[in-house]
């Protein structure tokens, strides 16, 4: 089984590409130009001119100067190296997207064409710019989750949040400016490597919060199609599925934290051996290297020359055998889902007895622990919004929590949060979902 990797925000190496550029390749130039196109025409800016000139800027140069164009640029080379590499008859068996580059991942495997896909990220540029007033950062760690999330927890800044757990060497904190630099100044006195990120927002925050609610809006119009390949996401811990609300998902990035470490320990437990990287440079092929010694892991556009380099990932997903690529339906179940309900199962089984009291008392323990709330705040009847002020991302939050602890395995398809407004109906969904 092989994986394509799709890497995010820091995915930018200047010159990557600029050869077949130069040399006129039809695949590059019509990519880039239909991303050009949709740019232009919404944030008045294009891609090609900037980082095909023949100086081009650095990653710094281009985060300070123009973070838009940053974005569009490691989209744009992620969906460029794709088709090159199905030019030359490579097809992975999944697709795996690391935090934006989720969204080319989708994009190549069919969700979107490559104007609509490219307007989705236009959007959620635009409604970054224009909401996210937090001034905040991102800051990688060099240690693992454990020890990043006590750095955390020492703080106690209320918008300082675990963003992402990368590895057991890295895991990234999104937050205020102010408290990231005291999270790196903690971090020294504890012998924590830190690096900030080239990130122009504090993302898988809930400071994105009202972002978030407008990036729906805004791309809920965008067509959808069904999947050619699966996609495994590592901020919903699932497989996307064609049922899926895209837009609701695309925006909830935004404030959800991402775990690429047990999404890629998942697939490679599945029978995954070969990972290959779509797009610029090598930093998700050197996190799975880091999870998984001697796993064979190819960043096509590492080197100087990146024709070789291509060549080199296409027989890396490349079936070897020479036969068919493997189905997706064999892929999704080769990946185990928690407390997953078998097809087999006898249609007439028994109902599971719940003591629903003791139920709600263990759900009422965690509500009360998540929010520091006294425990009697939790009637049945109270409304979690409009009585408690706990918003649809915390709301989301907590459903995730009590489906880890309850086993209760992927969310059904269609999950809205705004139907479970009150706690009597979020123990109901619990009680429901309780496998025997």
């Amino acid at each position: 089984m092989s994986v394509a990797l799709f890497p995010g925000q820091g995915a930018y190496r200047p010159g990557t590409l600029a050869g077949l550029w130069e040399r006129g390749d039809d695949t590059v130039r019509d990519t880039y130009e239909e991303v050009d196109a949709v740019a232009k025409e919404k944030l008045g800016r294009n891609v090609s001119s900037t980082v095909f000139r023949p100086s081009p800027p650095s990653p710094a140069t281009l985060l300070a100067s123009a973070p838009d164009t940053l974005q569009l640029a490691v989209f744009t080379t992620s969906v460029a190296t794709h088709r090159l590499l199905a030019e030359r008859g490579a097809r992975a068996s999944v697709h795996l997207g690391h935090s934006l580059g989720e969204l080319a991942a989708l994009t190549c495997a069919g969700a979107y064409d490559l104007a609509d896909a490219a307007a989705v990220l236009c959007e959620r540029i635009s409604v970054l710019r224009e909401h996210d007033t937090s001034g905040g950062a991102m800051l990688a760690l060099g240690c693992g989750r454990e020890r990043a999330e006590r750095v955390v927890a020492l703080i106690d800044h209320p918008d300082l949040v675990l963003a992402v757990d990368n590895s057991a060497g890295q895991a990234v904190v999104s937050g205020p400016a102010d408290a990231i630099a005291t999270a790196a100044g903690i971090a020294a006195q504890l012998g924590i490597t830190s690096t900030q990120l080239r990130s122009p927002h504090p993302f898988h925050n809930p400071l994105l919060a009202e972002a978030r609610r407008q990036l729906v809006a805004r791309i809920a119009p965008l067509r959808t199609r069904p999947l050619t390949v699966p996609v495994y996401s590592p901020i919903l811990g699932r497989f996307y599925r064609d049922g899926d609300d895209l837009a609701e998902l695309l925006a909830l990035h935004l404030v959800t934290p991402v775990d690429f470490r047990t999404s890629v320990t998942a697939l490679h437990a599945a029978g995954a051996r070969e990972f290959v990287e779509i797009g610029a440079g090598r930093v998700l092929t050197a996190l799975v290297a880091e999870a998984l010694p001697g796993v064979h892991a190819v960043a096509p556009l590492a080197g100087r020359d990146d024709e070789a380099g291509l060549a080199s990932a296409a027989e890396a997903l490349r079936d070897p055998l020479g036969g068919d690529a493997v189905p997706a339906a064999a892929v999704q179940a080769a990946v185990p889902a928690a407390a997953e309900v078998s097809a087999d199962a006898p249609a007439q089984s028994a109902p599971v007895e719940v003591d629903r009291d003791e139920l709600t008392a263990q759900v009422r323990a965690l509500y009360a622990e998540a929010m520091e709330y006294p425990d009697e705040v939790f009637t049945d009847d109270v409304l979690l919004e409009a009585d408690l002020g706990i918003d649809s991302v915390k709301q989301t939050e907590l459903l995730s929590r009590l489906g880890d602890r309850f086993g209760l395995g992927v969310p059904p398809a269609g999950l809205r949060v705004a139907d479970y407004d009150t706690f009597g109906k979020v123990v109901d969904f619990v009680a429901a979902g309780i496998a025997p």
